[in-house]
């Protein structure tokens, strides 16, 4: 069972203009990602590619695109074990992710999350890292498994992270 994490809805313009638009509205406790509003939560199932947003090696904030998962109340974040961004969320466990609706811009959720179990597709229940790229990878190409992007020129291995929720800002309608 995740821990109850507080979503903040910032005023939008979606409906006209408004004294301290643009401010946090409301803030809410949830229990989990079913007591997000439909109109967000229909952002994490479709393939928006999300920004994810950590820690780099200078202090700075380093931002990549990538492809999008959940399961439960967990935050998935899967990447090649021989990537530099492997090794800076292990450093730094606080990832934040964006993901903006494609059809507008200013509907869009902010996931703040911490990293609470890493799994590795080479060690025993690795099988849980291959299943769940080759998910993603149907819902972001349309292509059946197995996932088909694996560098040729390496043996490629997978990084599962599964992160739990901290906090949640949402913005706008769709």
């Amino acid at each position: 069972m995740s821990a109850n994490f507080t979503i903040a809805n910032f005023r939008h313009v979606a409906d006209g203009l408004q004294p301290g638009q643009f401010a946090v509205g409301e803030r809410r406790t949830a229990a989990s990602l079913a007591d997000l509003d439909p109109i967000y939560r229909q952002l994490l199932d479709r393939p928006i590619t999300v920004t994810l947003g950590l820690t780099g090696p200078d202090g700075r904030p380093s931002l990549t695109p990538m492809w999008f998962d959940y399961e439960g109340d967990k935050i998935l974040v899967n990447t090649a074990s021989h990537r530099a961004k492997c090794e800076w969320i292990r450093k730094h466990p606080g990832l934040t992710l964006l993901l903006v609706n494609p059809d507008n811009p200013y509907h869009w959720i902010q996931i703040k999350c911490s990293v609470e179990k890493e799994v590795r597709e080479w060690e025993p229940g690795g099988d849980r890292v291959t299943r769940q790229l080759d998910k993603i990878w149907t819902k972001y190409t349309g292509n059946p498994p197995p996932y088909g992007l694996r560098d040729p020129g390496i043996e490629e291995k997978r990084v599962l992270f599964v992160c739990g929720i901290d906090r949640i800002a949402t913005f706008g309608k769709p």
